[in-house]
């Protein structure tokens, strides 16, 4: 069912600051900063030559992320994103495997402007899982 892992997720407290010590002290090609208000973060992309590094910094003190960052105040990984080839299918057979799916169920868009869903962590070892239409 899963394709390609398309990113790892860090949260961070300060993501310009996150980024420049990608591309500074690492090297990488690092996007430019982009404010997502429907998701509540901005992110920063770290291209590397077989995947992506996706930095989020909460927007806000509604923020998805805002309580992880409590927890964790210098970041952490937050979720593996995997690339499927019909977020639809995935969705309905993972439900028919009893895995579940966080909110309403229906695909929002995501960051790279693709459908994405995110599945509980208790049903992958404690990870959150963001599966994204390739």
């Amino acid at each position: 069912m899963i394709g390609r892992l398309n990113h790892v997720a860090i949260v961070v407290p300060d993501v310009v600051a996150a980024s420049g010590r990608y591309r500074d002290v690492l090297g990488a090609d690092v996007s430019a900063p982009v404010a997502l208000p429907a998701h509540g973060v901005t992110t920063v992309f770290v291209t590397l030559p077989n995947t992506k590094i996706e930095l989020l910094e909460p927007l806000g003190a509604d923020s998805p992320i805002a309580k992880f960052l409590e927890r964790n105040p210098d970041g952490g990984m937050h979720h593996l994103c995997y690339e499927v080839d019909d977020i639809i299918a995935a969705r309905d057979g993972l439900w028919a495997q009893g895995v579940r799916v966080l909110g309403d169920g229906e695909p929002k868009i995501g960051a790279h402007g693709k459908p994405v869903l995110f599945l509980h962590p208790k049903d992958f070892a404690g990870t959150l899982i963001e599966i994204e239409q390739a």
